[in-house]
């Protein structure tokens, strides 16, 4: 009886670690999508992993003036806009240019990450809607001048 209840949890937690593991994989792909809305100028994407509801804020900076802006906001519909544009001549990134996400955490649903683009840095809300993870919410800003680390 007791090697059938070690049985019964360990197949449990061998589900969960893959299920959690399917989740994180769906989580990381939502952010690529996310990068390569831009950078592949690729706006399907974008309806596959960004929620109409998304509310994106963020801080550029401006090396002309060497100051960030003051919060730009940018609702789904201006995301589509831009990302139609955004990287069109192909000029704005390479093949060398950073693509990076870095999952923090996933929940039943929600989840959050980080992106590293050419633009600078992303950090990600999801919610998980109809088995499926959609970004809800993105703070970002320009690549940082400098990176202080926590302590």
């Amino acid at each position: 009886m007791k090697n059938l209840v070690l049985s019964a949890l360990l197949t449990l937690s061998v589900a969960n670690v893959f299920g959690q593991n399917d989740d994180v994989a769906a989580v990381r792909q939502a952010c690529f999508n996310y990068i390569d809305t831009f950078y592949k100028v690729d706006t399907t994407l974008a309806y596959q992993s960004i929620h109409p509801t998304l509310q994106k804020r963020g801080f550029f900076f401006d090396d002309k003036t060497s100051a960030y802006s003051k919060q730009l906001e940018m609702p789904f519909p201006a995301l589509i806009r831009l990302a139609k544009t955004w990287n069109k001549d192909g000029k704005r990134t390479t093949s060398d240019s950073p693509r990076a996400v870095d999952v923090f955490e996933v929940a039943d649903k929600t989840a959050t990450a980080k992106v590293t683009a050419v633009w600078g840095i992303d950090y990600i809300h999801l919610i998980k809607e109809n088995d499926r993870w959609m970004i809800v919410n993105v703070l970002w800003q320009s690549a940082p001048k400098l990176v202080q680390a926590m302590k």
